[in-house]
């Protein structure tokens, strides 16, 4: 099958330019005026309701879906907001609310949590949320080409 007749399915490798964008607009991602995002579908690149928006899709397609926070980043959970120490910090780390942190999990893997507030100076709460989670998206994408992973340059 040649590339340009291929439609995007599981195990694709796929090339698109992709704007995310907030309910009032405001663009939260996008590949304008940078490299193409390449990604093999199922390869947890993208979550599953930005890659659904493009199966079927072929190279030349575009595609502009709106995701509630079911489909996208789901919806927060007071659960994974946790009241921390500031012993846990190094000590000339400036602490601030807002401040976007890297933490380590016991598994290994890296995840962002967010400064709420310091309620005094011994305790921190963070948010380890998805920053995006409990928004609707706006998911603009064009796609440039599909095929297997060799194929897509």
């Amino acid at each position: 099958m040649s590339k340009n007749a291929e439609k995007i399915q599981a195990g694709s490798s796929v090339l698109i330019n992709y704007t995310l964008a907030l309910e009032d607009g405001t663009v939260i991602e996008s590949t304008q005026g940078s490299d193409p995002l390449r990604f093999t579908v199922g390869d947890g690149a993208l979550i599953e309701g930005l890659e659904a928006a493009l199966v079927g899709l072929g190279a030349g397609d575009r595609q502009c879906v709106q995701l509630d926070p079911r489909e996208a980043f789901g919806f927060a959970d007071e659960t994974n907001v946790h009241l921390m120490t500031r012993d846990k910090f190094p000590a000339d780390m400036e602490l601030e609310p807002g401040l976007i942190i890297g933490f380590t999990t016991p598994s290994g893997e890296e995840v962002p949590g967010k400064i709420l507030e310091l309620p005094d100076e011994t305790l921190v709460v963070i948010d380890f949320n998805h920053p995006l989670a409990g928004h609707s998206i706006t998911f603009d994408a064009e796609v440039l080409a599909v095929g297997e992973q060799d194929e897509i340059e």
